[in-house]
C-alpha cells in the first residue's frame, strides 16, 4: 500500500512525498528522474515495503510540491539542500539513498558533501558529474547523445513540449520501447500510465526543466561555451559512501563510457550492468531494481 504526506522543510520548501513500509525498518529514500514524478517508484517500494521503510518525494519543482521561480532556484545547493532538510524531517540517517536521472544527479551531489548521512548509495543510469563533464566535452558520441538537453532549455521548451497531447515527451519513453509489448522490458507505458504522466506534466514543466536551464552540464553550443573552462575539483566530487551503480547498457541518452574512470570518484564502487534494458529500467524491471535495493539493507 502506498500512503502519502507532505514534508514541511525548515527553509519553506514542501515535498509531496509517497511512501510505503513500517515506520521504524531501514529507511530508505528513493529520487526520481526527469520527466517523471514520485509515483515511478511505487512498484520498487511495495515489493520492498516488508523490509523497509521508503519514502520517494516529487522533487522542488514537480506539481504538488513546492515550485519556486526562477532558474536559480533549481541550482544543485539547493537540490541538496532539499534532501539534506527531508533526511532530518524523516529521522537522521538513511540506510540506503536510490536515485535515477535528475534524482542521481542530485544524490551525487549530497553523497560527496553529506557522507555521514547516508549508510549506502545506489545510483540508477545517472552519471557522475566529473565523468558526464569529461564525455560532454570530449566524446561527439556523448554530446550527440545529450543534444536534447539543449532544446530543453530553449524559452519556449514547455509550450513545445505541450503540443499534441505531449508528443514530444512520449518521444522520450517511446523511442526506447516503452509501448510495444515485443520489444525486452517494453510494454510498461499503459493507458493507465500515460495518463498518470499527463496529469504530472499538466501541473507545469517550467520546474523541471529548471534543472536543465540551471545546470552547466550540457553538450557545447558553441566554440566559446563555458564548458571548456568548466573545472569540478575532486575533492568537491568525490563519493565516499559505499556506492552501487545499476546501469542500463540500452540507454541512448546516456552512453555506457560514463563508466569509464568512475572509480577515480567513487573509491568503494560495484557497477551492475543490465544488458538489455533502457533508461527506463525503473519502469521496466522494478524487482531487479527492488532486489539490488534489498541486498544493501542492513
Amino acid at each position: 500500500m502506498i500512503d502519502t504526506f507532505d514534508a514541511r522543510l525548515p527553509h519553506g520548501i514542501t515535498l509531496a512525498c509517497r511512501c510505503a513500509g513500517a515506520v521504524g525498518a531501514p529507511r530508505v529514500l528513493l529520487l526520481h528522474g526527469f520527466p517523471e514524478a514520485a509515483f515511478v517508484w511505487d512498484g520498487v517500494m511495495q515489493r520492498l515495503a516488508p523490509r523497509a521503510h521508503c519514502v520517494a518525494p516529487n522533487l522542488r519543482g514537480y506539481a504538488p510540491s513546492s515550485a519556486p521561480p526562477g532558474v536559480d532556484a533549481y541550482r544543485a545547493k539547493h537540490l541538496v539542500a532539499d534532501v539534506a532538510a527531508l533526511i532530518d524531517h524523516l529521522g537522521g540517517r538513511i540506510d540506503v539513498l536510490v536515485a535515477h536521472d535528475w534524482g542521481g544527479a542530485v544524490a551525487w551531489a549530497f553523497a560527496a558533501q553529506h557522507p555521514q548521512r547516508v549508510r549506502r548509495l545506489l545510483i540508477v543510469n545517472a552519471p557522475h558529474p566529473a565523468t558526464f563533464l569529461r564525455e560532454l566535452r570530449d566524446n561527439p558520441a556523448q554530446q550527440r547523445a545529450s543534444a536534447y538537453m539543449n532544446f530543453l532549455v530553449r524559452p519556449d521548451a514547455e509550450a513545445l513540449l505541450a503540443e499534441n497531447d505531449f508528443a514530444r515527451l512520449w518521444r522520450f519513453f517511446t523511442s526506447m520501447g516503452a509501448d510495444d509489448a515485443s520489444h525486452p522490458g517494453g510494454g510498461w507505458l499503459t493507458a493507465d500510465l500515460r495518463e498518470r504522466y499527463r496529469e504530472v506534466w499538466r501541473s507545469g514543466l517550467t520546474g523541471p526543466l529548471n534543472y536543465y536551464r540551471a545546470s552547466p552540464l550540457r553538450p557545447p553550443a558553441a566554440s566559446h561555451d563555458a564548458l571548456a573552462t568548466l573545472a569540478l575539483p575532486p575533492e568537491a566530487v568525490t563519493v565516499r559512501v559505499p556506492t552501487t551503480v545499476l546501469w542500463a547498457d540500452a540507454d541512448t541518452a546516456l552512453l555506457p563510457s560514463l563508466l569509464d574512470g568512475l572509480d577515480a570518484f567513487v573509491p568503494d564502487l560495484r557497477v551492475v550492468r543490465v544488458p538489455g534494458a533502457t533508461h527506463w529500467v525503473v519502469h521496466e524491471r522494478p524487482q531487479l531494481v527492488a532486489d539490488t535495493v534489498a541486498a544493501l539493507l542492513p
